[in-house]
């Protein structure tokens, strides 16, 4: 997606800071919580369901131009968004929050794997050098856990999974968005989402209701902080800045949630993450690097021709 050539009505550093602090609370706010993951994920997409609606009722007649297949890309979307969410929380019960963080962001990495395999996108030497030291990270973060406890790497494993999920559901929006605004994407997807979370809890037995306060308040601030304060400020400032520059939050989730659990759950961080994470990031940055790169020879090469 292009940015528009429209000025920021104000400097850039506010709104990305207030997005990555935002997205580095959904760990935490996660670890407060004592429902079960898949309630948590049920209200945190109600609550943004409800916030986003006032603020998008004309788009709500574009409905009436989705076709079957747009339908059934937008359901398949909304289900591995709550099949991320469920996996990805569920990590955190097992394994320490900055293992499952640094895991999650392996996200650009994967995706860069599906879209060429999908949509045939050519993947450049540094994006790939990236993927490869990315992936040595992950390994090490994984097999330092090991180490520590069978439940830690159960956690780990389930945090790769959700990361997976997530990938697919990025693959298919990428499928979606180029027909269907992203307002309503986002919309109907999360709307999905909250959907096959309730059909989950009901199947399972959970109940949905009779919690106290402190769960109802962790569940309305999972919506508004990570999801509304964090990736939908994100999805704005594409409007005004480059995507490469929105990409690069990515990096502030792990680090951020890590600094976070150190003070709140006194999480400390192992050596094996330490080194995993170093080469995660270093990896990330090769392939936004890489990618930037890509993007500014082809925009020279049609501008030449």
């Amino acid at each position: 997606m292009t940015p528009k050539q429209t000025p920021l009505p104000l400097p850039t550093f506010i709104p990305l800071l207030v997005g990555m602090i935002a997205i580095s609370f959904a760990p935490i706010l996660v670890r407060y919580s004592d429902a079960p993951t898949s309630v948590q994920g049920m209200y945190r997409m109600l609550f943004t369901v409800l916030v986003m609606l006032p603020f998008g009722t004309r788009q709500l007649r574009s409905i009436r131009t989705l076709s079957s297949k747009d339908w059934l890309l937008l359901v398949l979307a909304g289900f591995f968004l709550a099949l991320h969410f469920l996996l990805w929380m569920e990590s955190l019960r097992f394994t320490s929050i900055a293992s499952s963080t640094i895991i999650l962001s392996l996200e650009p990495v994967f995706v860069m794997i599906g879209a060429y395999f999908v949509f045939k996108d050519r993947i450049g030497k540094l994006p790939l050098i990236g993927l490869f030291v990315a992936l040595i990270g992950a390994f090490i973060v994984g097999s330092g856990d090991v180490s520590l406890s069978a439940e830690a790497f159960k956690g780990d494993l389930l945090s790769l999974l959700g990361t997976l999920a997530v990938v697919v559901n990025v693959l298919l929006a990428k499928a979606i968005l180029a027909r269907v605004p992203s307002y309503l994407y986002s919309l109907i997807v999360f709307a999905v989402a909250f959907v096959c979370f309730a059909a989950y809890n009901l199947s399972v037995g959970y109940p949905m209701t009779s919690y106290p306060a402190q769960e109802w308040l962790i569940f309305v601030l999972l919506a508004l902080v990570p999801t509304v304060l964090g990736h939908m400020i994100f999805n704005w400032l594409l409007q005004y800045v480059k995507p490469t520059t929105v990409s690069i939050t990515v990096l502030a989730e792990p680090v951020g949630a890590t600094l976070l659990g150190m003070l709140l759950f006194r999480e400390m961080v192992a050596l094996p993450q330490l080194i995993g994470g170093v080469f995660i990031i270093a990896g990330l940055l090769l392939y936004m690097r890489g990618e930037y790169l890509t993007s500014a020879s082809a925009k020279r090469d049609s501008i030449a021709a």
